[in-house]
Parts: structure tokens; C-alpha cells; sequence
């Protein structure tokens, strides 16, 4: 297998209403704006909100994604208003086994944008990339049981549940928790 290193692909593409790209230098502000107004919505679902970071430490974060987006470790990507440097959440390509290829979309909204459906939107684009541009075998969303939004998601980006993993990770508070895993093995049709 050739190294992802060398794989060439765009780090920026657009849905009707989004630009989806990766993160770059300066995008710190941004990203912990965002982080900050939606942070009570985080904090169930994502352990990394346990806090309300800085600019300085978002801006850290950033700059390690995106050296990680071009060593093809993880494929971070921020959801931005098209034509604008509003963002609207965050998602991206991540558990990736090139040698599949197989990626997990993971997805968060800010605040208030929730309920227009941007982030379906985004799933729905970054799926179309997976297997157009990254000739995906696999993709995956994972979810807690109880996260009746993100299920949601899943199910109208076209996802199908495909298990459900009983006791089988912690929330961020320590406790046990499910986990469904929902899946695409081929890309869908005008998604």
C-alpha cells in the first residue's frame, strides 16, 4: 500500500451551504467562539468539552490538526458558512485504516445552527467525498444510544444501523455507556 502521506486530495470542498475544509493557522478564534457558545451541548457527548478553551489552546489545537490533515492521520474538518468565515461546527474523517479505505465521520454543531439541518448537509458531503475523492470501502458514525440528535443524522444522511455495542465505552462523566454504530458501504445515490 502506497503511503497516505503521498495521497493527493483537496482540503477544502462545498456542499449548497457550506464550505467544508481543514483547518488552518488562525482559525483558533473561530473554532473556540464557537466552542464556547456551545459548550453545555458538548459536555454530554464529547470529552474533550470539558472545558472552555482559550484562543491560544484552540488555536494549538488548530495548528496539530492541521499538520495531521497533511500527514493523513486524521482528517479534522470545519464546517464554515459559505462565502464566509462563520463556523458552523465541526466534523471530519477520523479511525482511518487506509488500507481499507474505512474513515468515521464525527460531527458537532454550534449552537445556533442547530436544527437547519447543516450538519445532515455536511455528513452528506463528506460521505461524497470519502468515496469519490477518497475511494472509501467503509464509513462509520458512532454514537452514544442516547444522543437522539446525532442518531438522527445518521438515519437522514442515509446511514444504516449496522450494531449496537452494549457497555462498551464511558462518557465523559465516567459512566458506561452503548454505542451504535451506523454505516455506509457505498456511496449514495444525489446525496
Amino acid at each position: 500500500m502506497k503511503n497516505p502521506i503521498l495521497f493527493d486530495f483537496p482540503d477544502s470542498f462545498e456542499t449548497a451551504r457550506l464550505t467544508i475544509r481543514s483547518p488552518v493557522p488562525g482559525d483558533g478564534a473561530e473554532v473556540q467562539a464557537a466552542v464556547a457558545e456551545t459548550i453545555d451541548d458538548l459536555r454530554p457527548w464529547m470529552s474533550w468539552a470539558d472545558h472552555v478553551p482559550t484562543v491560544d489552546e484552540e488555536e494549538e489545537l488548530v495548528r496539530r490538526a492541521r499538520a495531521r490533515f497533511l500527514t493523513r492521520e486524521d482528517l479534522w474538518l470545519l464546517l464554515f458558512l459559505k462565502g464566509t468565515h462563520t463556523l458552523v461546527g465541526g466534523s471530519g474523517l477520523h479511525r482511518i485504516d487506509w488500507s481499507v479505505p474505512s474513515f468515521e465521520i464525527g460531527y458537532w454543531v454550534r449552537r445556533r445552527f442547530a436544527g437547519h439541518g447543516y450538519i445532515t448537509e455536511a455528513v452528506r458531503g463528506i460521505t461524497r467525498f470519502s468515496f469519490e475523492t477518497l475511494g472509501a470501502r467503509r464509513v462509520e458514525i458512532r454514537c452514544d444510544t442516547r444522543n437522539e440528535r446525532s442518531r438522527r443524522v445518521a438515519e437522514r444522511a442515509g446511514f444504516e444501523l449496522e450494531a449496537a455495542l452494549r457497555n462498551h465505552a464511558m462518557t465523559p462523566t465516567g459512566e458506561l455507556r452503548d454505542t451504535l454504530i451506523y454505516v455506509r458501504l457505498e456511496p449514495l445515490e444525489a446525496i
